[in-house]
């Protein structure tokens, strides 16, 4: 089969023929379509906090086939640049009749990275408001639509006045570049996958009582947060992390795909797919994530 290699720390990504999966280590998924998360472009520079052995396949979401013609997504936990995939079978997720396959592979991290947050973390009421970092990006574009299926107002924080209109048109009731953000801005919840500065900051933003949720650390380092400023502030941060909660909780996990399916179905949300990039040029699609320059979830096809 043919796959994306990683060899090294900031090494190319080389697309090399290797041997195929062993079926006795999964469900042989055909795949068609491999999700690119900002997760692998830190592996790619040495910077994930579990960084995986090299030589590797990167890709941790996939869509594609079963033998038999089943369209599935799935996770894999690595292995997924490729065009085939042994996929734990307690991971395989029916592919909605409805949806694309580019669509499968943008929706499992991005919704319920998202989702489990803004329902089991925090409890927002009708018209609470959530204010989204990197939202124009795939976890962020996802949250938009979530906060806004649960009732709730989302306002956006974007890093280019390019990106404003995806974000309105995916519900946004406000959104604005980082410079533009009004200094008077409150808001009930901040919704981060940034990291660094914007979630040190993200704290003065809050209404009493409100949560700051940490995601991501994309641009940077979290900073200490003192208990006594969270006391005083009557505010409160929540951090949250896919990947352990599927290996200790997969209950919580399948409760809320459920859930998240029902959503799709009904058209409260959908996947936005900003690139489909074919796998053979894996670079052009890093180089998208890295900079900062994709909209929505930038996807690999096979």
């Amino acid at each position: 089969m043919k796959a994306v290699l990683l060899r090294e720390i900031d090494g190319p990504l080389e697309l090399v023929d290797l041997p195929d999966p062993d079926a006795a280590g999964g469900t042989l998924v055909r795949v068609r379509a491999a999700g690119v998360n900002f997760a692998d472009i830190l592996i790619r520079r040495g910077r994930y906090p579990q960084m995986p052995p090299l030589p590797a396949v990167l890709g941790s979401e996939v869509a594609g086939e079963l033998a038999d013609g089943t369209r599935v997504m799935s996770f894999t936990g690595g292995g997924g640049y490729a065009e085939l995939v042994a996929a734990d079978p307690a991971t395989l997720v029916p592919l909605p009749e409805h949806a694309s396959f580019s669509e499968g592979a943008a929706f499992l991290l991005a919704f319920l990275t998202a989702y489990i947050p803004l329902t089991r973390q925090v409890r927002l009421r009708e018209r609470q408001s959530v204010l989204v970092h990197a939202a124009a990006g795939g976890v962020g574009t996802a949250a938009i639509q979530v906060a806004c299926a649960l009732g709730a107002r989302a306002v956006a924080a974007v890093g280019s006045a390019e990106k404003l209109a995806v974000c309105r048109d995916l519900g946004a009731e406000e959104a604005f570049t980082y410079d533009d953000l009004p200094d008077d801005l409150l808001v009930d919840v901040v919704f981060d996958p940034v990291g660094g500065e914007l979630f040190a900051a993200s704290f003065a933003r809050l209404r009493p009582l409100g949560t700051v949720i940490a995601i991501g650390s994309a641009g940077g380092a979290w900073a200490e947060i003192d208990p006594a400023r969270l006391v005083g502030r009557n505010s409160g941060v929540q951090g949250f992390y896919l990947g352990r909660l599927l290996r200790h909780d997969p209950g919580v996990v399948a409760a809320a795909l459920g859930e998240l399916r029902r959503l799709w179905d009904d058209g409260a949300i959908r996947p936005c797919v900003g690139a489909e990039i074919p796998l053979a040029d894996v670079e052009r699609a890093h180089a998208l994530v890295e900079s900062r320059q994709s909209v929505g979830k930038v996807v690999l096809v096979t």
